[in-house]
């Protein structure tokens, strides 16, 4: 049965883990302020108290213990608040005087209730700022994420042990937790039961991709310099598949030279391209034509592919009408134009500099890209509207031929795994290595954070180096070097003064301001990595908080030291600064579930609630 996972025992632990993280991230971002009560904390609004024991951390991080969460509701029901004034607990979240006085209110037969993270959200909803409208769309989303958790808890126990020898792809769907911040991060809503067993990543199940044939009038193809777009087809798909493909459009009574060959997500070809593209199928502006013949392996971003079979071929990026984490993840054929450029630009900056290939950085191309235009879509909405990216495709570089003797791959995020028994994987990759903790996270930092510091400070050049988009190269366990990939969507040069091509101008970012600019590393490195990774450490005894940041600190200054003629960018950008600002990801979804930035600003739509105690000051 397709809903086998779904018992009362998987589904008891999924929701605890759940409003753990709830908790924890809510608590970190400021929307709650727990209260000290005994050896733990309390958190209430008018229908139930949520009473839990945590450990703070640097950067405002809460390490809640998920077994000591319980909760009580007030009354015998969820509208009996007898005993207590809502009046008076109104806010009460963001008002520690207005809990201290719910906590202390005598109520009539308080009962102990399962705790349950549809019921946290739906009784903290206006504290969270979730509007009535909104507030189904996030319960779907947060039930979805719930639904994936009890899932993967039903697959076989791989133990943090078994994935420290694991191979690249194992260990790519056998990651449980999705982005350490979002609460809501595996919402994909728009996936059946069946879609999320033959698609979900924690499923690993083999896809075949759908192939179309599309009217060369009416679709953008774009390709690196170093390679042709039929070139690249044929390595893909080689020559008896690419026979199979033209047969099928010559039985249509159409010529094969009048079309670009483009690839579709199965569950897209189904549900959208069949159905919102019905018009243009029927015209033969599009071809069905079948499948190819290699299997792939969705990966954790949900709708980039990995050849299982030919694992040195590219990868493969479809458009996906499915909302996830705030956004409908789509591609669109406008930017696909300009992706390979951009691409090409990036690698030779990184292969060029010597400070990045002394740390062995590398950035995974996407060397080809093809999108297509839908004219009545595109004359009905504005640029940046979803449904004009419902058709198109990207070919990004394996890292597997990049591989020495003895090296293998694994996704960061990894390094935030935690198996079902409470163990870490960074911490058995420690273990396994050989060395001391401070070695390992050494060459960890040198690995990841040091080239990520060097482009900002010599190029002004930003990426999204989040756990999903980057790969650790790891030899004895140890990551030696780190390849970013997702390059052409997620980048941005900040300053004037960088040189680019004209046709890449578009990553160009110039209204950010001076003192948001290194929240491209306070933010996405130390709040969205390091924040849960030190404690994962100090959780294994292997290393503190302050001997963690200790290591981040001397690996920052051994890199200034090493590149003097960049002082005057150290200087104006103070990585050593006493505080940064807190940028909230759960306040952006919560405010949008459906379109979390404006892409067109994202620096204006970012959600700012005070500051964090910098962990590298002193």
């Amino acid at each position: 049965m397709t809903t086998t996972h779904l018992q009362p025992d998987t589904w008891a632990v999924a929701n605890r883990a759940l409003v753990r993280k709830a908790l924890a991230e809510f608590s970190h971002e400021r929307l709650f302020e727990p209260v000290a009560s005994g050896s733990g904390y309390i958190v209430a609004n008018v229908t139930s108290k949520y009473y839990f024991k945590a450990k703070q951390y640097p950067l405002n991080h809460w390490e809640v213990d998920a077994a000591s969460i319980t909760r009580t509701r007030v009354g015998d029901s969820a509208g009996d608040t007898t005993g207590t004034s809502v009046a008076g607990v109104a806010g009460m979240v963001g008002d520690g005087a207005a809990v201290d006085a719910l906590v202390d209110t005598p109520v009539a037969a308080p009962v102990d209730a399962p705790v349950d993270a549809l019921d946290f959200i739906t009784e903290f909803h206006e504290q969270l700022g979730i509007g009535a409208e909104m507030l189904p769309v996030y319960l779907e989303e947060i039930s979805s994420t719930l639904a994936s958790s009890a899932y993967k808890l039903a697959k076989d126990d791989l133990t943090a042990a078994d994935l420290a020898g694991a191979d690249f792809q194992t260990i790519e769907s056998a990651m449980t937790e999705g982005h350490p911040c979002f609460v809501a991060n595996n919402g994909r809503l728009g996936f059946g039961v069946e879609d999320y067993r033959a698609f979900a990543p924690e499923a690993g199940a083999p896809v075949r991709l759908v192939w179309i044939a599309v009217r060369r009038d009416r679709s953008t193809v774009s390709h690196s310099r170093t390679i042709s777009y039929d070139d690249m087809l044929r390595t893909e798909l080689g020559a008896p598949v690419l026979q199979r493909f033209s047969e099928r459009i010559r039985s249509v009574g159409a010529e094969p030279a009048d079309y670009h060959l483009m690839p579709v997500h199965p569950w897209q070809w189904d549900n959208k391209t069949s159905i919102t593209f019905a018009a243009d199928i029927a015209q033969r502006h599009i071809i069905h034509l079948g499948t190819s013949d290699d299997d792939y392996q969705a990966q954790q971003s949900i709708r980039t592919f990995f050849n299982r079979v030919n694992q040195d071929r590219n990868y493969v990026k479809t458009a996906l009408s499915v909302l996830n984490m705030g956004f409908m993840r789509g591609l669109s054929p406008a930017y696909m134009a300009k992706t390979p450029a951009i691409n090409d630009w990036v690698h030779d900056l990184v292969e060029n500099d010597a400070v990045l290939k002394r740390h062995g950085f590398s950035v995974l191309r996407e060397i080809a890209a093809v999108g297509y235009h839908n004219r009545y879509y595109e004359a009905a909405t504005s640029a940046t509207s979803p449904y004009r990216k419902m058709l198109s495709a990207l070919w990004r570089e394996s890292p597997v031929p990049t591989l020495a003797p003895g090296e293998r791959l694994a996704t960061m995020a990894s390094l935030l795994h935690v198996d079902r028994h409470g163990s870490a994987l960074a911490g058995a990759l420690i273990r396994a290595s050989g060395l001391t903790a401070t070695e390992w996270v050494r060459s960890y930092v040198d690995a990841y954070l040091v080239p990520l510091l060097h482009c900002f400070y010599a190029y002004e050049l930003v990426f999204m180096p989040h756990g999903e988009n980057l790969i650790l190269v790891l030899r004895d366990g140890v990551p030696v070097r780190a390849i970013m990939k997702d390059i052409a969507e997620e980048i941005a040069v900040l300053s004037t003064a960088t040189s680019l091509p004209a046709e890449i101008e578009r990553v160009r970012v110039t209204d950010v301001p001076d003192d948001e600019k290194l929240l491209s590393i306070f933010t996405d490195v130390f709040d969205c990595i390091f924040r849960f990774l030190a404690p994962l450490l100090d959780g294994e005894g292997l290393l503190s908080p302050e001997e963690f940041w200790a290591v981040v600190a001397e690996s920052v200054r051994d890199y200034q030291e090493a590149t003097p003629e960049l002082a005057a960018a150290f200087a104006k950008y103070d990585l050593f600064g006493s505080e940064f600002a807190l940028s909230c990801l759960n306040r952006l979804q919560l405010r949008n579930n459906q379109s979390m930035v404006d892409l067109t600003d994202v620096s204006g739509s970012l959600q700012f609630v005070g500051t964090l105690q910098n962990p590298l000051a002193g």
